[in-house]
């Protein structure tokens, strides 16, 4: 019966075609062996692909052994490679679950695509997916993490889930199959191990159905899942734009921290950083949350989002700077890309740099001094925006917020006789 649930289920779930090269990742377990010979009976073009991450010495060396004769007996091409998982999890500060996944995945990537397989079939069944809920659920998840493991991601596919651990096993038996036994599988050491032994064994002492219900949970759950995911999409068009998060509209949402969280996740944030941003919407402008990679700033109307390897503008904008005789007909430019002053009043050399806390300058038409600072958050500049401000300077003194406002004390009058007249525009 296994054989045709897992013909069934890959048609059902139309996770890949009888024209189509598989890459099996093949361990020697039984659910991977079980997998390759599933597929190839059902006539399926397949390639084998094993790991060996050097963890458990001979035994691990004695898996590559059974995997080589597996393949060889069924005349199916294998590929291998061989990790030093201990060592990559310490560089890369991991566990060694993690750096497992994370090398076998990419090398499975690599493979694939050299060897032009359209999917990469894993063997993960019906008691992992269980696991993976019980596992999300103690560390703290969302409804996605409810929902157990699903059929496909992308270009990994998962064509056992439709069976459990023991109907693998009987499978095996049944066609005289032999699979090798990872004793680490046999150890509570790892946490999905300690579910596995522990934890369901006394869940199945009150409920001997436990797993089948939960499977059914995780079934209810995914199609709940598909009117949350159009529910946030419809709220990230209507408080999403090119420059942040709307923060009136997103406290207009039905759930704001809901939403927050389905969009600052992705960038990594978690959800003790989404719970402050969410906590900042009604405070003063300028706090800054960080993940790896972006960055959120709370400002007045928006949170805006950056990456934090996207480069500042630190290069200075081009001007071109023409001397001229002023004449009483000559028409000063009043676009923003333009300044002009009087020549005899500026000191020479002139320079260019970002303004910095505490500058002043006399804004034009004005006669006091203000401060820069002061002046953009009247212009209601953003937070990011005042960082990309640069100043014209004549000596000490600023003679031009570029693209902005030139300075007062510059300023063209009647007994002008010389002008430079400036152009930032690119």
């Amino acid at each position: 019966m296994t054989q045709e649930q897992v013909a069934h289920y890959i048609e059902q779930e139309k996770l890949f075609s009888v024209n189509e090269k598989i890459l099996v990742a093949l361990s020697g377990g039984a659910d991977s062996v079980a997998l390759l010979r599933i597929l190839l009976s059902e006539g399926y073009h397949c390639e084998a692909a094993h790991c060996n991450f050097s963890l458990r010495n001979e035994e691990s060396d004695g898996d590559e052994t059974f995997v080589r004769q597996l393949c060889q007996s069924l005349k199916i091409k294998l590929h291998t490679i061989r990790f030093d998982t201990q060592k990559y999890a310490a560089e890369k500060h991991l566990s060694i679950e993690m750096a497992a996944r994370e090398l076998r995945y990419e090398w499975f990537a690599k493979i694939k695509e050299e060897n032009h397989c359209s999917v990469i079939a894993v063997a993960h069944h019906q008691d992992d997916s269980v696991e993976t809920m019980l596992l999300n659920l103690i560390r703290g998840t969302g409804i996605n993490g409810l929902l157990g493991i699903r059929p496909k991601n992308g270009d990994i596919v998962r064509p056992l889930l439709c069976v459990g651990r023991n109907e693998v096993i009987a499978y095996l038996k049944e066609i005289g199959q032999s699979y090798v036994t990872d004793s680490t599988n046999l150890q509570d050491e790892y946490k999905r191990n300690k579910i596995r032994l522990n934890v369901l064994p006394l869940l199945q002492e009150i409920n001997p159905s436990v797993k089948e219900s939960m499977i059914l949970t995780g079934n209810h759950l995914n199609e709940a899942a598909k009117v949350y995911a159009h529910g946030i999409e419809e709220g990230k068009r209507r408080v999403l734009s090119n420059e942040g998060i709307h923060i009136e509209d997103l406290l207009k949402e039905p759930s704001p921290q809901s939403l927050l969280h389905e969009i600052l996740s992705p960038m990594g944030f978690n959800s003790a950083q989404v719970e402050d941003v969410l906590h900042s919407l009604n405070g003063q402008a300028g706090k800054e949350f960080t993940s790896k990679e972006w960055r959120i700033i709370k400002d007045r109307e928006l949170l805006l989002i950056q990456p934090l390897n996207e480069k500042q503008e630190d290069t200075p904008p081009t001007l071109t700077m023409e001397e001229r005789a002023y004449t009483p007909d000559f028409i000063i430019p009043r676009e923003k890309e333009w300044a002009c002053f009087d020549a005899d009043k500026l000191q020479q050399p002139l320079s260019i740099r970002k303004w910095k806390t505490g500058d002043v300058f006399v804004p034009f038409g004005m006669k006091g001094k203000k401060l820069v600072s002061d002046y953009l958050t009247d212009r209601k500049f953003s937070r990011l925006k005042k960082e990309q401000q640069w100043i014209l300077c004549s000596g000490k003194e600023i003679a031009w917020l570029i693209g902005e406002r030139t300075d007062n004390r510059f300023r063209v009058e009647k007994n002008t006789q010389h002008i430079i007249l400036i152009n930032s525009k690119e």
